[in-house]
């Protein structure tokens, strides 16, 4: 055989060997598919086409990169949010139109410093490629591939590349317009988020990809549809706000006004004129007619937080306006009637709070006619690590760090504390440790790491099997900052215990296994090779 006929050969089982990785993906465009389920497929098959140690698909939003999809990667990734300002790759990567290979001695710093997995110290000389995706013609993000061998893509084949570009973006689009049907109209969403931005409330993400955290959504999205007054139940820190501002932008009545009242925050006096308004000089102080918050919600939704904070008086006059929808400012005997959809919240038990008579019966029936129980963060295992991956990004952007993380056994040592202040007390304990570990430095690090130390969570309990969907394992090859003998062994222990349950579960079906433990097959591969599993 000549030299050409060897050539063409190899092309051939090169054009063969693409076709076979893509038509699967192919076949998935006409299929019922999660999107984590689509983007964890599309990610797979770029990494079998193009060795890479690490890949990222990344959605822009804005001025930020959101991580949909991660592969090689720590698991708080999937919580940061990027900003591209302040990462000179990302805005390279999204001023081109193709592929774009960065030099293995390129002095820009690399967003992926210190979250890759195999990688203790920073990533030095490495290779690094990354693609813009495009979708109707707008930039809808990323996928960027990362190899720790420099040369590892000098053999790149491009029309490849190109194919598998293609095919990547047709299977967002195809995510993009399931995404479209399932949510509210187009122009629903921007004019929710129009006002939002004109009424200056500063509406977090809920971020969550646990059993619990998908159930309230879904509830959320039910009680949306709605008109009925819903009463949201949960500790103090789980985000009650957060879950009133969701529903509110999920309803129809998202173009109109959501207005707030901390009932806990207010004397009694001022949470009655708050509420329902006064009449000029019906009290000392007041110069001038003012509406209530009641009166400022017509049309809208009112979110009364602490309800359970009000005194016997201001209920009773509540429940009327709950009834019947109509108020009386103080000092008037004007009637007022009001059209608003009622949201309240409370950390107390209320149902208690009326046997101890304490609170109306009445009004409590009137307030929990659609009960909804937001779960505290100890129930929501993996999800610990997402919120902590957007507090870290933040507190990075904050600190002018070039990359925050979490050693592997502060990863664990956060997914096994109980979180008696909830996602509150984490964002909090972020902040705190960040600042006191970047004072401890004599030199400003580039890579910052909070090891379990940092974060001084030191009653933190054992594991069980409550935290299982939380502990995302790393992969082989991840070095402990402070590795402690008795620890891993329990650590892997519980690992195995758990895999192998939850194997025998779902009768050795590997992809169930994976969804139920909210980890990536290529990653759950690797740990039950490790474990002996496999």
């Amino acid at each position: 055989m000549t030299r050409v006929d060897k050539t063409a050969a190899a092309v051939k089982m090169t054009t063969r060997a693409v076709l076979d990785a893509l038509l699967p993906l192919m076949e998935d465009l006409s299929r019922d598919l999660p999107d984590a389920e689509r983007y964890r497929r599309l990610l797979e098959t770029s990494r079998s086409l193009f060795p890479s140690d690490a890949a990222a698909l990344l959605r822009l939003e804005g001025d930020f990169l959101i991580p949909v999809a991660i592969d090689g990667l720590s698991s708080d990734t999937l919580g940061r949010r990027f900003r591209v300002s302040e990462h000179p790759r990302f805005l390279k990567l999204l001023a081109e139109h193709g592929p774009t290979r960065f030099p293995a001695d390129s002095d820009l710093p690399d967003p992926y410093d210190g979250l890759v997995h195999g990688m203790v110290g920073e990533l030095e000389v490495h290779d690094c490629l990354g693609c813009p995706l495009h979708i109707g013609g707008r930039a809808w993000g990323l996928l960027t591939l990362d190899a720790l061998d420099p040369a590892r893509f000098d053999t790149l084949d491009l029309p490849s590349l190109q194919t598998f570009l293609s095919l990547a973006a047709a299977t967002v689009s195809v995510v993009e317009r399931m995404d479209t049907l399932a949510r509210n109209t187009e122009q629903e969403r921007q004019r929710a988020e129009a006002y939002r931005q004109a009424s200056g409330q500063s509406r977090r993400e809920m971020i969550g990809s646990s059993v619990a955290h998908k159930r309230l959504v879904a509830e959320m999205r039910i009680a949306a549809d709605s008109d009925l007054t819903v009463l949201i139940l949960g500790e103090t820190g789980v985000g009650k706000e957060l879950v009133a501002n969701g529903i509110h932008a999920l309803s129809p009545r998202v173009g109109k006004p959501l207005i707030v009242l901390n009932c806990a925050a207010l004397p009694d006096t001022l949470v009655e004129s708050e509420l329902f308004g006064h009449v000029r000089g019906s009290f000392s102080g007041a110069s001038a007619d003012r509406r209530g918050k009641f009166e400022l919600a017509d049309g809208g939704t009112l979110f009364l937080d602490e309800v359970g904070e009000l005194s016997p008086s201001v209920q009773a006059k509540l429940l009327r306006v709950v009834q019947n929808g109509q108020l009386q400012r103080i000092g008037s005997d004007l009637d007022h009637k009001v059209d608003v959809r009622l949201i309240a919240a409370t950390n107390r038990d209320l149902a208690e709070e009326v046997r101890a008579g304490r609170f109306r019966a009445d009004l409590y029936h009137r307030l929990s006619v659609y009960p909804l129980r937001v779960p505290p963060l100890r129930e929501r295992g993996r999800d610990t690590l997402l919120l902590a991956g957007s507090f870290l990004e933040e507190n990075r952007s904050r600190l002018g760090l070039q990359s925050l993380r979490l050693s592997v056994e502060a990863q664990a040592a956060l997914v096994a504390y109980t979180w008696p202040g909830n996602i509150r007390e984490l964002e909090h304990l972020i902040g705190r440790s960040s600042l006191k570990a970047l004072a401890s430095h004599r030199e400003r690090p580039r890579i910052l790491t909070l090891t379990q130390r940092d974060l001084d969570l030191t009653n933190t309990p054992k594991l069980d099997a409550g935290l299982a969907a939380g502990l995302a394992a790393p992969t082989t090859g991840v070095a402990a900052d402070t590795p402690g003998e008795d620890y891993r062994s329990a650590v892997t222990a519980f690992e195995r215990d758990l895999i192998g349950q939850t194997l025998a579960r779902h009768r050795h079906n590997w992809a169930s296994v994976a969804r139920e433990l909210g980890l990536d097959r290529a990653n759950l591969n690797r740990l039950a090779k490790r474990l002996g599993l496999k």
